[in-house]
């Protein structure tokens, strides 16, 4: 099947140069894109990449248009952002080409008669609904999906095969929560009485906005008395962990294996590398960006990059700088008596 580059251009905007009946069938990296194939050049380091690609079209900015265009022997469309434009253009064609669940519950799948699942909804075998539950339209609980008693998802969501989405917890619309995730889970809160820990019932929610990703095997507790929050647009990678009350600000984005502990507050639009960690009861405000592996330690309240592991090295290297830095204290004092010493000797001279 395939689609006109003029309706692309019509769907997504852009300036064509080609022909606007060619018919492509899919996106593909420069290097495989065939006959059939948009491709699109998003890093200027590509461009004699591009320039040789068998794509039937390129998308590119202007700049490597006037760079580039003329060696090209394909169709071209022109945007500001091509690697926007191709995230969008990739969606058209998933959407073609997708398989979509069957609507209605499967005989397989248990629901609690007391649970709301919309008549436009997909419910997978062996999936769970507890009691009291509400499924909005056009969702699709995958698989061996658990949905807890009195949660609630909204319309156009999707949970892949064995989510488990706990009581009481709360997602907007059109999200997507991948294999294995679980969310609602015990946050962890405990008492300690002579080194005896005793457990803090945790009765808070987790609450997720509208248009949240959340990778697989992600896990976002419940809060210990108020909800942990993520607000709309946020994007989790697989296997991150979020603490019990946390604040997640809306489109901020984490890579994998972050962890968040808990009452953590974080602004929007932030980015976390992987593996980065994030310290409990800390703020961080919008619009930071943090380095893969840092460890966040205290709060950030200034916008901006920032990064705090030390560079890789040699492990004997490593072990040579570990030594000078334990002695730094003992040297920053050395050298204060220095300077003073030099002082005194300097003060002497001029007498």
């Amino acid at each position: 099947m395939g689609t006109r580059l003029g309706e692309l251009v019509e769907r997504f905007g852009g300036q064509l140069a080609g022909d606007p009946n060619l018919e492509v069938s899919g996106i593909a990296p420069l290097a495989d894109a065939g006959a059939s194939h948009i491709s699109f050049l998003s890093n200027s380091k590509f461009r004699a990449q591009a320039a040789q690609s068998g794509a039937a079209a390129l998308i590119l900015t202007p700049a490597d248009d006037a760079l580039i265009g003329a060696e090209y022997a394909g169709a071209r469309i022109v945007t500001p952002n091509p690697y926007v434009y191709f995230a969008r253009a990739a969606q058209y064609f998933a959407a073609l080409h997708e398989i979509k669940a069957p609507i209605g519950i499967h005989p397989g799948a248990f629901v609690d008669a007391s649970a709301q699942v919309d008549a436009s909804a997909s419910v997978g075998v062996h999936a769970v609904i507890e009691a009291g539950a509400v499924i909005g339209a056009g969702c699709v609980i995958g698989p061996g999906c658990v949905v807890g008693r009195d949660a609630v998802i909204g319309a156009g969501t999707q949970l892949l095969a064995n989510v488990t989405f706990h009581a009481r917890c709360v997602i907007g619309q059109r999200g997507i929560i991948h294999s294995g995730a679980v969310i609602g889970t015990d946050g962890f809160g405990f008492a300690n009485e002579g080194g005896v820990y005793i457990k803090i019932p945790q009765t808070g929610r987790v609450v997720i906005g509208d248009d949240v990703d959340i990778g697989a095997n992600t896990t976002i507790d419940r809060g210990a008395l108020a909800d942990t929050i993520i607000e709309d647009g946020v994007k989790l990678d697989n296997q991150i962990q979020i603490g019990h009350n946390c604040h997640i600000g809306a489109h901020t984005a984490m890579a994998g294996c972050v962890g968040v502990a808990g009452s953590a507050i974080i602004g929007k639009y932030c980015t976390f590398g992987g593996a980065a960690m994030v310290l409990g009861h800390l703020t961080i405000a919008d619009r930071v960006h943090v380095g893969s592996g840092s460890m966040v330690s205290r709060s950030i309240l200034e916008a901006g990059q920032y990064t705090g592991f030390y560079p890789l090295a040699k492990n004997a290297d490593w072990e040579k700088s570990a030594a000078i830095v334990r002695n730094l204290s003992s040297m920053r004092e050395k050298i204060r008596a220095l300077e003073k010493t030099i002082k005194t000797l300097t003060t002497q001279d001029e007498k």
